[in-house]
């Protein structure tokens, strides 16, 4: 990986994109400590303090993917979280709407206006996200306990001004990562979130420090490695399947002839299963502090059992819904019929198998089975936060535990798929081997 990329420093038109792409994270990190306008900036602070070792669940994916800035209340704290859930959106809307799905037969162009319905859907996911954000800090739920008011005014125009602002920045950040696609090397939105969940390591390893010791943080980076270690081996497993495609002749030349083989990822989910069983884990919490409901049966239930991390019916639910959204998401994904429709039509065929609905039959056999050791995968990589409460301490690092759940999946993925981009361009300016 590092020969890879001291391979493209020494590439000039590498070398700018990688340049640029860091220009745009250094910015991206300077945007997320500026608090927005009518936002007490010292009062923040105190309550980020007194917040540190308290249940912060509700907010914790919200905050990991915002790389600490939503607690802040800055301009950027929304992070690339709308932009995610819009992208998300659009995808399953492809499965529903047909539409959508013509959209995305019809190539470049019908990309391209799904990418603007992506933006148009980000535009209001973000004002609805603002607007509940800085419901939560006015009312003061969104630091429990703390006394200090956050936004010392209340008047409506100050509540636009804020919520105008933040919904701004998710659009700037948005138009950023677009930029780094475009003009840097990786996948911008990714990048962005790989940025924002690194930048929580360092604070994050300095609590366990703190609370634990040196020896316990040495076991902790130990066992964090064999974790990404892991992580790597499966997120690289796939099963492929031999594919040989026929020979035909075409006026006088022949075609075809060859054998290659389709991947099918063991992770073919990839991490959105935990994004969608950790959202809707505290749902229900968040909603219930809307409303103003806290000294009912059901929040207190909610609370002891569904959102606390330690809980093991907040596991065991966490690991189900985390399976059952594994082979949903895989489900509308990859279709095993259009796979074979494609094959079929091109003259090829997996050997032993007929071409057609034998095909389609074997692929979705194959998938379902290779889809529970991914999904079983995603479960304990996503729980292992919840067995170092005692050693991390407290609830609050939970999800934000540096080694494991989301942060880890995100990171390991993003960087495999950059250096991979890094290479490939690297093999395509790399000409000694036809010159000899």
């Amino acid at each position: 990986m590092l020969g890879a990329f001291r391979s493209a420093l020494t590439t000039p038109d590498l070398r700018r994109k990688i340049l640029f792409t860091l220009g745009i994270v250094v910015l991206y990190r300077l945007g997320a400590t500026i608090p927005s306008p009518g936002v007490s900036y010292p009062n923040i602070q105190q309550c980020v303090q007194a917040l540190e070792g308290e249940n912060q669940s509700v907010y914790s994916l919200l905050n990991l993917f915002s790389g600490g800035a939503l607690l802040q209340l800055s301009v950027l704290s929304l992070g690339i979280m709308p932009y995610i859930t819009a992208s998300i959106i659009v995808q399953l809307l492809q499965v529903v709407i047909p539409r959508f799905e013509q959209l995305k037969k019809e190539g470049q162009s019908g990309q391209a206006k799904l990418t603007q319905y992506t933006r148009y859907l980000t535009v209001a996911l973000a004002v609805l996200q603002a607007t509940g954000i800085v419901a939560l800090a006015v009312r003061g739920q969104l630091f429990p306990g703390c006394q200090e008011q956050v936004i010392p005014d209340n008047s409506v125009l100050n509540m636009v001004v804020i919520v105008v602002t933040m919904t701004a920045g998710a659009v700037l950040l948005m138009w950023l990562g677009e930029l780094i696609t475009e003009r840097g090397v990786g996948n911008g939105m990714s990048l962005l979130i790989f940025t924002s969940i690194a930048a929580r390591i360092p604070s994050e390893g300095g609590k366990i420090l703190n609370n634990s010791g040196g020896f316990v943080f040495a076991v902790i980076c130990a066992f964090g490695l064999v974790i990404i270690a892991s992580v790597v081996f499966v997120e690289q497993a796939q099963r492929r399947i031999p594919v040989q495609y026929a020979k035909r002749m075409i006026g006088r030349r022949m075609y075809g002839g060859t054998s290659t083989y389709l991947p099918l990822k063991v992770n073919q989910a990839g991490v959105i299963p935990v994004i969608f069983g950790s959202s809707l884990l505290y749902l229900p919490q968040l909603l219930g502090q809307l409303a103003g409901n806290q000294n009912t049966w059901w929040s207190r239930f909610i609370q002891t059992y569904i959102v606390d991390p330690s809980s093991w019916v907040h596991i065991l639910l966490y690991m189900a819904m985390i399976i059952f959204f594994a082979y949903f998401y895989v489900s509308i994904t990859f279709n095993p019929e259009e796979r074979a429709d494609e094959m079929k039509k091109f003259g090829g065929f997996i050997p032993g198998i007929r071409p057609g609905r034998p095909t389609a039959e074997y692929l979705s056999f194959v998938l379902s089975r290779i889809t529970l050791p991914g999904a079983l995968y995603l479960g304990i990589i996503a729980v292992l936060p919840n067995f170092f409460l005692g050693v991390t301490g407290g609830q609050g690092g939970a999800q934000n535990f540096p080694f494991g759940g989301t942060a880890v999946l995100i990171m390991v993925n993003v960087g495999l798929d950059t250096v991979k981009q890094v290479e490939s361009q690297l093999t395509q300016r790399s000409y000694e081997g036809f010159l000899r």
